[in-house]
């Protein structure tokens, strides 16, 4: 199961969750998230990063124009839409991209059932809101695109593997604080994924 480290602030963080096995960084381009990343900061650790890890740049009510801008800037690899865009913003957008949904409840997650899409607990707040999504209406679904986000912890990460999900994606349950990352919870929360 692949595995996303959301809301990297830093280079130090960068490098230990790559060292911990982590396969994509997520960097927050939301001005009002507390992991906030200025496109600049966010360039000068994506370009001392390794290869073949994903940079994610996340979105929150952004324009094409936008996020084509930013994620030239940072170096970014791949958009992640966390808002209902419109189908013209996606036509326009010419970095690849995944979008992601905000799942109130089990009709929700049937959206977008032909490609990969992230799928996150809705809440008021955009991201990293540590909320738990209900796994029970994964159920019989068909997991194999889906990358889970919302309330999972080192602790919980084992509850979801049966469901045979594409990866996951944490932020709040692996931090100290918002933005800082704790050595220990990321490396329990990739190994207790992975294996």
């Amino acid at each position: 199961m692949r595995c996303k480290i959301c809301g990297i602030t830093s280079f130090h963080d960068a490098m230990m969750a790559i060292e911990a096995g982590a396969d994509a960084l997520g960097f927050v381009f939301y001005e009002k998230s507390p992991r906030y990343i200025t496109p600049s900061k966010a360039k000068k650790i994506i370009q001392k990063l390794p290869p073949f890890v994903e940079k994610v740049a996340l979105f929150v009510n952004n324009n094409a124009t936008e996020i084509n801008a930013i994620c030239q800037e940072s170096g970014a690899s791949l958009a992640q839409i966390h808002f209902d865009a419109e189908p013209k913003v996606y036509e326009a957008l010419t970095i690849p991209y995944i979008k992601v949904i905000r799942a109130q409840n089990k009709e929700d997650i049937a959206k977008f059932a032909d490609t990969y899409r992230l799928v996150d607990a809705y809440c008021e707040t955009y991201g990293g809101a540590g909320k738990k999504i209900n796994v029970e209406w994964f159920e019989g679904l068909d997991c194999s695109k889906i990358i889970l986000a919302g309330g999972l912890t080192p602790e919980n990460i084992h509850t979801i593997k049966k469901y045979g999900f594409y990866g996951v994606d944490v932020s709040s349950g692996v931090e100290k604080e918002y933005g800082i990352k704790e050595e220990s919870k990321v490396k329990a929360f990739i190994t207790n994924a992975k294996q």
